[in-house]
């Protein structure tokens, strides 16, 4: 990618995998990106569990009763945890982590889809949470707030039309002025 205007434009939700593994180098530069990740007074709150084990892969996309089923096809999930004892915001440096191993993925020309873990329940009524600290023996003080997964891109979105900008929610000086 040129610019970084370029890069969120093309950055789409990818649900379409190609069966292609990813290299060492790439899961290197997903993880370097999500390890530079801001986090609040430099807490560094979060953690990563990187899965590319087709089982396991396949038992993380029943994390929830819907949006994660095309997680079995991914070459790669990033899960991302926080303690929520390191830091009273980890849910935002979480989800800061998640969208910056996004943008990496898509500048490396792959695909990704941020699975929602976080307030969320399998179609047996668990809490996706507590479901994916079971597979993956997750610590209990780490909360898991999403699952990224990361693949060769498996079909070609378009880019974010920028006319379909909501401009209305935009609003200068005070709410409600245009």
């Amino acid at each position: 990618m040129g610019q970084f205007s370029d890069l969120i434009k093309n950055r789409r939700s990818m649900r379409k995998f190609t069966d292609e593994e990813l290299t060492q180098d790439q899961v290197v530069a997903l993880l370097k990106a999500a390890l530079m990740s801001p986090s609040s007074k430099r807490s560094n709150c979060w953690q990563f569990v990187v899965v590319d084990d087709k089982e396991m892969l396949e038992k993380l996309s029943h994390c929830k009763e819907m949006g994660a089923s095309f997680l079995k096809d991914a070459a790669l999930a990033v899960v991302v945890l926080a303690d929520p004892l390191a830091s009273d915001v980890w849910i935002e440096d979480a989800a800061i982590a998640s969208i910056m191993i996004q943008l990496q993925a898509e500048d490396m020309g792959l695909g990704s889809c941020w699975i929602q873990v976080r307030e969320r329940f399998t179609a047996e009524g668990i809490p996706s949470g507590d479901y994916v600290h079971a597979a993956l023996d997750i610590p209990l003080q780490l909360q898991v707030l999403s699952i990224v997964a990361v693949g060769h891109k498996g079909m070609e979105r378009k880019p974010f039309n920028e006319e379909h900008l909501q401009w209305e929610k935009v609003h200068l000086h005070k709410y409600g002025s245009e």
